[in-house]
Order: C-alpha cells, then sequence, then structure tokens
C-alpha cells in the first residue's frame, strides 16, 4: 500500500474535490485520480461516491481515514525523528480555543517565536470538540481544549483555570432578571463549544426559556452583539472585563460548578514528542506558574 495514495486519498476526503486536493499536492486531477483508483483497486472497493460538485466519501472511506491519519502522521513522525538532534525546529501545529488565544496565548506565542526562530509555528482557532477531533485524527499536534474530556488516545494537561461569568447587556442587573426576557437568545460559538453548554446547563438551571441560539465564529462579534442587548453569552472574565469596565457590558457570577473551567492542553498519547514541542510545551508550563 502506498504512502502517497493514502495522503492523496485523504486530501481528496477532506476536500471533497479531486481538483482541490491536485492543487494542495501540487499536482494535476488525473494523477489524483488515478492514485484514488489504485487504492481503490487495492482494496477492492470505492472509497468515493462521484457527482457533478465533486466527490463524496463512502462508508468504507470513512472508517479507514482516522487509521490513515494515524498512518501518515507515523511516517512524517520518522522524518522528525530523523532530524530532531535536540534544537527546536521544523514546524508546530497547534489548535486553541479563541478565548484562549485571546486571554492566554498571545505573550506566550510572541515569547517562544523570539525564543525558538527556527520553529514555523502555526496555531488554529476552533471549538473544544473540533480541536480534540483534529488532534485525534492527527491534523493538528497538539490544542488548548476545555476540560473536562474523555478519549482513549489523548494524553491531557491542566494548564490554565478560567472563572467563566455570563455576560449580559448593562440592562439586565441580575440571573433573576433573565426570567422576564421573552424569547431570550444566547449568542455563542458554533455547537461544540463547551462554554455553550454550560451556559445551557445554567439557563436550564434557572428555568429560562431561550429562542434558538446564535452562533457565530468571533468572539468581538459575539461581546458586540452581547453589549448590543442581542442575547447574553458564558465566557471566560479574563475576556469581558474590559467591556464591562467600559459599562458596555454587565457581567453576572455564576454556580461554582458551571464556573470553573479548567484548560488543557491535549496531544495524542502515541505522538513524537519533537523538541519543538517540548520547548512549547515547557514554556507554556513556567508561563501558567507565573500567573
Amino acid at each position: 500500500m502506498d504512502i502517497v495514495d493514502l495522503k492523496t486519498f485523504e486530501a481528496v476526503a477532506r476536500h471533497g474535490s479531486m481538483n482541490k486536493a491536485a492543487a494542495e499536492l501540487h499536482t494535476v486531477q488525473s494523477n489524483v485520480t488515478a492514485r484514488v483508483r489504485a487504492l481503490e483497486e487495492e482494496l477492492g472497493m470505492p472509497l468515493f461516491q462521484r457527482h457533478a460538485r465533486g466527490v463524496t466519501t463512502t462508508p468504507a472511506g470513512i472508517r479507514i481515514l482516522p487509521a490513515i491519519a494515524r498512518i501518515t502522521k507515523l511516517v512524517d513522525d520518522v522524518v522528525v525523528m530523523a532530524k530532531d538532534d535536540g534544537v527546536p525546529g521544523g514546524s508546530l501545529s497547534l489548535g486553541s480555543l479563541e478565548t484562549t488565544m485571546a486571554l492566554r496565548l498571545s505573550p506566550l506565542i510572541t515569547r517562544f517565536a523570539r525564543a525558538y526562530p527556527s520553529v514555523r509555528l502555526a496555531v488554529n482557532a476552533g471549538t473544544t470538540a473540533q480541536l480534540l477531533l483534529d488532534v485525534a485524527e492527527c491534523r493538528l499536534e497538539g490544542a488548548f481544549v476545555a476540560g473536562p474530556i474523555e478519549h482513549p488516545d489523548i494524553h491531557q494537561e491542566a494548564l490554565f483555570t478560567e472563572e467563566l461569568v455570563l455576560a449580559t447587556s448593562p440592562a439586565i442587573r441580575s440571573l433573576k432578571d433573565l426570567a422576564k426576557i421573552p424569547d431570550l437568545k444566547t449568542v455563542v460559538f458554533r455547537l461544540g463549544c463547551s462554554y455553550r453548554q454550560r451556559l445551557e446547563s445554567l439557563l436550564g438551571r434557572l428555568g429560562v426559556v431561550v429562542a434558538k441560539p446564535l452562533e457565530f465564529g468571533s468572539l468581538d462579534a459575539i461581546v458586540s452583539c452581547v453589549a448590543a442587548g442581542v442575547g447574553v453569552t458564558l465566557l471566560p472574565k479574563g475576556v469581558v472585563i474590559p467591556a464591562a469596565k467600559a459599562a458596555s457590558l454587565a457581567i453576572h457570577a455564576i454556580p461554582r460548578d458551571l464556573g470553573r473551567a479548567d484548560t488543557l492542553f491535549i496531544r495524542r498519547h502515541d505522538a513524537y514528542v519533537s523538541s519543538a514541542m517540548a520547548a512549547f510545551l515547557e514554556m507554556a508550563r513556567r508561563h501558567t506558574n507565573k500567573r
């Protein structure tokens, strides 16, 4: 089984398009098509359903994707191991909650980039659910997510503890006022955000009926909508303090079991810890201890 065929299949499955996969792999579509067909013939079953808009991965293709991710990651790790002489270098692909990026990571990333200029660090934002999946399926080497989580393939380490607060417009003076608002809306990140789940639990505990959530992909958009009175949200206190001090938002303490959340750094148990990853983790731990 050819590793290039496997990588080609993964790229097509991710993009849903032979053309886009070819562009990513710096080849032509005919080469991509030939490699996919060769893999399908070797396995004895179709991996894609072809249609006018591109391709859709078959159930068989979906089943083998996690294994292909692990295989290609192991092959990539061989190259990293061979070149890793103990001096941090190469690439390091990480993920983070957007709130963690805004509140915690800027000084850490700046310090790391200055200390290790040879490392090509990339950090992508996402929800806890998506980042967990990306690490488990080897698309990211590690990520900052909100705990608690459970996954048999994932190593986790608590680095920060966040105090979560309910953020509302200044017109809402207490949690009791929420029940008086007809069709109260929540303003949240997309499904898979652990803070969103806690907000739903809080409002359910208060007996508050909410309308369909308003989903945004931007922290700034969520804060702006809440300040405008569009709805309410649940976020780390440090993220919303500036707006609260400017009287744009009101913040409300919530019960401790919902209002304390560990931020975890996760990676696969079986992943090779490169010198770049080891240096980043050591710096993150020191950064945590200084706070």
